[in-house]
């Protein structure tokens, strides 16, 4: 039987899961993508505690994103690279959460690296 494509997504997680960690100085920048929204946010997986986080749906109701596509994506990178430099976080390992680097993870990747993220 075929896996669905969650389920691809799913093992690729797990994957990728088993060599990523987060500290508090160079925390995990996760990403998670629905059909209507892209969510960031940094972890510090030491304590099981976000640090900052950001998404389209803060940023259209804050007025600055009107779309979730590559547009809105990259300006939640940009937003989550101010965030972090308020809390003095200049480099993070990047955790794309088993989704394909490319459309929207690949330009929230970029926004943040834009923003002064390193990874």
């Amino acid at each position: 039987m075929k896996m669905s494509k969650e389920q691809a997504r799913h093992r690729r997680k797990v994957r990728i899961r088993k060599k990523v960690n987060g500290t508090q100085h160079k925390p995990r920048l996760v990403v998670f993508r629905s059909n209507m929204n892209i969510y960031a946010q940094l972890v510090d997986d030491e304590t099981g505690a976000t640090i900052v986080s950001s998404s389209t749906l803060s940023l259209t109701r804050s007025g600055t994103v009107t779309k979730p596509n590559r547009e809105g994506a990259a300006s939640v990178g940009k937003d989550i690279a101010e965030k972090a430099k308020a809390k003095n976080i200049e480099a993070c390992v990047f955790d794309r959460n088993g989704y394909l680097y490319h459309g929207r993870i690949k330009a929230l990747a970029d926004g943040a690296r834009e923003g002064g993220l390193k990874f």
